[in-house]
């Protein structure tokens, strides 16, 4: 047998051996059910409707700090201005507080965006703000 007739046969081999291991992984019975499960559920008349959670209570500042930020405005690292020291904040604060706000909120330079607390709201990201300009 020759060489490229060998190649064709091992090719055709193994795309055969591959798809149909890729076939039957698709077909397991979790994987069916998960395709063909409802998207959404229904009101019916007279019943009572599903109420959402209710929010939990916003962190405090200095516990938003203390989670997320501590690491980076404890030491200054890149950049950042260190909680309660009123020369690294004059610049940022001379800002104004939207400003500053919206730095934290959406990321500026090195800072990310909510300082990687994604669950945070805006609310708490302000009051960590605050925190840090007047930690007393």
């Amino acid at each position: 047998m020759d060489l490229s007739l060998r190649s064709w046969l091992i090719t055709i081999s193994t795309l055969a051996c591959f798809s149909t291991m890729a076939i039957a992984a698709d077909m397991s019975s979790s994987a069916i059910s998960e395709r063909i499960k409802p998207s959404g559920n229904i009101h019916l008349e007279g019943a009572e409707p599903v109420v959402a959670a209710t929010t939990t209570p916003s962190r405090t500042g200095q516990a938003i700090y203390d989670q997320y930020c501590a690491s980076c405005h404890n030491s200054g690292l890149m950049a950042a201005p260190k909680k309660g020291d009123a020369d690294d904040w004059a610049t940022r604060v001379s800002q104004g507080d939207a400003v500053l706000a919206e730095h934290a909120i959406k990321g500026f330079n090195a800072m990310p965006a909510k300082g990687t607390c994604m669950d945070c709201s805006d609310a708490e990201i302000v009051a960590a703000i605050n925190y840090m300009i007047h930690p007393n």
